[in-house]
């Protein structure tokens, strides 16, 4: 029961999916469901799935991917997008980890952070509509969990860089049993998930290599610039590992 509200909170963290009164909250609750971030994917991907898979009974392809976005979006209330967006004016404009923290923070949206959003969402819409149709559903459910164990390995592997901010109470040290949860909730579900809907071999270890490339890539950045990672980080890098799984399990798609 105690993981199952754990599960919950999560859930209520990363999204704008309302949960039972029954779970109630603690503090040091949002620090322990941390090991759930991945799980949540599970659900983000589902629902962005089902959409896809009904729209594309009535419209185009190309119609179905866009409104697959858009719902998974609206679900996360653009979290992470938002997360990405603040990591591209920080790192972009900031020269200092002072500076850096400093732009992050402010809510308002510079150059750097349009800019960056706005190719992210092209390069994603333009994978996912490139992709046959028949694997966008499984593409959609193995890159929702999987992007989000890549932000989850920060929070394991790196220190929090704030005194404070809104994820600091989830983005405490975590250990390794935790992790070895959060790896558990991707990789079970995810492996019953390959065997219904087989990928290319190469595609797939594409994408992984790509994933674990670019995860290291940026955690070396954040490291090196501002000490640590932020919430902000966390966001940025599940965009990145989205779209590079993506990237992967195209690449020997393209005749």
């Amino acid at each position: 029961m105690h993981q199952l509200r754990l599960f919950f909170i999560a859930l209520q963290f990363f999204t704008r999916i309302p949960i039972p009164a029954w779970v109630g909250f603690e503090p040091d609750w949002l620090r322990q469901s941390s090991r759930y971030f991945p799980a949540t994917g599970w659900v983000v991907g589902a629902v962005c799935a089902s959409v896809y898979a009904a729209a594309a009974q009535l419209w185009p392809h190309v119609v179905a991917v866009v409104l697959s976005t858009i719902a998974g979006i609206l679900l996360t209330g653009a979290f992470h997008e938002d997360g990405f967006a603040d990591v591209c004016d920080g790192f972009g404009g900031g020269m200092t980890p002072e500076r850096v923290l400093e732009i992050m923070k402010d809510s308002r949206v510079g150059a750097y952070g349009v800019i960056g959003i706005l190719l992210m969402l092209a390069l994603k819409l333009t994978l996912l509509i490139s992709l046959p149709a028949s694997i966008v559903v499984p593409a959609l459910l193995l890159a929702h969990p999987l992007s989000r164990l890549a932000s989850c390995s920060l929070i394991w592997l790196m220190q929090y860089a704030r005194h404070e901010g809104k994820a600091k109470p989830l983005a405490q040290e975590m250990s390794n049993g935790e992790f070895f949860v959060a790896c558990l909730t991707v990789l079970l579900p995810g492996a019953a998930l390959l065997h219904f809907f087989p990928f290319s071999l190469y595609s797939l270890l594409l994408a992984l290599c790509l994933l674990l490339l670019l995860t290291w890539r940026m955690a070396r950045m954040f490291q090196r610039r501002i000490g640590g990672f932020t919430g902000d980080c966390l966001g940025a890098t599940q965009q990145v590992a989205e779209v590079a799984i993506y990237l992967g399990l195209l690449a020997f798609q393209v005749a």
